[in-house]
């Protein structure tokens, strides 16, 4: 499949979820989850390569330290978790569950690769998903720098068809496992939101614009309006048009009097002007 094709499917329960990865974490996971037929079964036994050319080519980073990236970047993800919040709709008394991204990491030194296998608990929120989905090609945040310019433009992804979507600040410093440090609004603001609109704005399909809503006194929600960005038009090559004696075709071609050749008309019309300019 080719690279441009590249489609990440989450289920609305994963894209809400609580975690927090690195730049290089979220890279190689939405590498895989992307290669995840989301309309069919899944195995928990089945493996997702990425080599070090593939990640280096998403992703504009050097090939040559690309493969051993990957290496490192797999072991961390290994230890990584995400809690899914009311998993089960049917159990009102699970409020939430806690798994790890990914089982098991296979590595293919020779190869430059690595393959990764899904947690079980992941597996139904990637495949067969018939509704409460999000979807975007992995090439329209590729280019992002921020961890979470990737998190808010999924979060807006949901809400595409409307184009606004209203956010509670504690909720998403909870799913974004913010520290304290950022219950200052300036603080979220310099840290989270501003880089994570930037990244939208210059890498993405979208752009985006935010404003803040007060309770009382106090800055409680934050409200993102975004637009899909308009499909740049290609230019038409300009054609150049033909000469004869320096004198354009078409021109010519109103001016030739009967009987003329091309080469005659274009002498005739070229000694014209130049007359007419020597007696001005």
């Amino acid at each position: 499949m080719s690279k441009n094709n590249l489609t990440v499917y989450k289920s609305n329960k994963v894209v809400e979820a609580g975690y927090k990865l690195s730049l290089n974490e979220q890279r190689l996971i939405l590498c895989c989850i992307a290669k995840v037929n989301s309309s069919k079964p899944l195995s928990a036994l089945e493996c997702f390569e990425v080599t070090g050319k593939e990640f280096a080519q998403h992703f504009k980073i050097s090939e040559g330290k690309a493969y051993q990236t990957l290496k490192e970047v797999s072991e961390q993800l290994f230890e990584r978790y995400v809690i899914i919040d009311n998993p089960n709709p049917k159990d009102k008394t699970l409020k939430y569950t806690r798994t790890r991204w990914i089982s098991a990491i296979n590595y293919h030194s020779d190869a430059g690769k690595v393959s990764l296998m899904f947690s079980p608990l992941m597996i139904p929120y990637l495949s067969e998903l018939t509704g409460q989905f999000t979807f975007y090609q992995l090439n329209k945040i590729s280019g992002m720098s921020s961890i979470y310019g990737i998190r808010l433009y999924e979060l807006l992804m949901q809400w595409k068809s409307v184009g606004t979507r209203e956010i509670e600040i504690e909720w998403l410093k909870q799913q974004f496992e913010l520290d304290d440090s950022y219950n200052r609004i300036f603080n979220l603001k310099k840290r989270v939101i501003d880089p994570a609109v930037k990244d939208i704005n210059e890498h993405s399909n979208y752009t985006v614009e935010w404003t803040q809503r007060k309770t009382g006194r106090r800055v409680t929600h934050l409200t993102f309006i975004f637009d899909e960005k308009a499909a740049k038009k290609p230019s038409k090559p300009r054609i150049k048009e033909p000469m004869i004696n320096g004198v354009p075709k078409s021109e010519i071609e109103r001016k030739a009097r009967k009987g003329e050749s091309y080469e005659e008309a274009a002498f005739r019309i070229m000694s014209e002007k130049l007359a007419a300019k020597s007696k001005s």
